[in-house]
């Protein structure tokens, strides 16, 4: 089996059609229940569990949480017209310092739920216009649309879904 691939070393192709919306908005809208099913019957020492580098599976599960409003000011890009989407803390501190395996697993889950819910929702309710514009990644320095943004996410949220399995697997 492969091994996952370093997020930040990962190349991306974007000019996702707008017909995507609705595959993307189901696998946005079920990131919540995947990330409680692969986290609910864990022991908590289990959940905070480190690896010699990364992140233990709850702390995975806090960074898909503080990235939500991240993802929601770069919709708001689109909406704006921005030049160049929102940049990102890349050394990821927020998480890192967050506490996330102080934290109770179910207080993350669920404010991981109703972030995701925001987002949808913001989403949903947009004017044509947005779809329609190109923005640049700060970081992947590549154009991408709102629709191509959405599928980054997802990516995202599938990357750290894995990182987790893996953690449960390799204990």
């Amino acid at each position: 089996m492969t091994q996952i691939a370093v997020w930040f070393e990962r190349k991306f192709s974007f000019g996702y059609p707008k017909e995507l919306l609705p595959n993307l908005m189901a696998r946005l809208r079920g990131t919540p229940a995947r990330l409680e099913e692969e986290l609910r019957g864990h022991t908590h020492q289990r959940l905070i569990a480190r690896p010699e580098h990364g992140w233990s599976a709850q702390e995975n599960a806090g960074h898909l949480l503080q990235l939500e409003p991240l993802w929601l000011t770069r919709v708001e890009d689109f909406v704006r017209g921005s030049d160049t989407l929102t940049p990102t803390d890349l050394a990821n501190r927020a998480t890192t310092d967050g506490g996330y395996n102080e934290r109770p697993l179910e207080e993350i889950l669920s404010a991981f739920r109703g972030a995701r819910s925001k987002l949808l929702s913001r989403v949903a309710s947009l004017e044509e216009e947005a779809w329609d514009r190109s923005i640049v990644h700060p970081r992947l320095k590549q154009p991408m649309t709102l629709t191509d943004h959405l599928f980054f996410v997802a990516e995202h949220d599938d990357h750290h879904l894995a990182r987790i399995w893996e953690l449960f697997e390799g204990l």
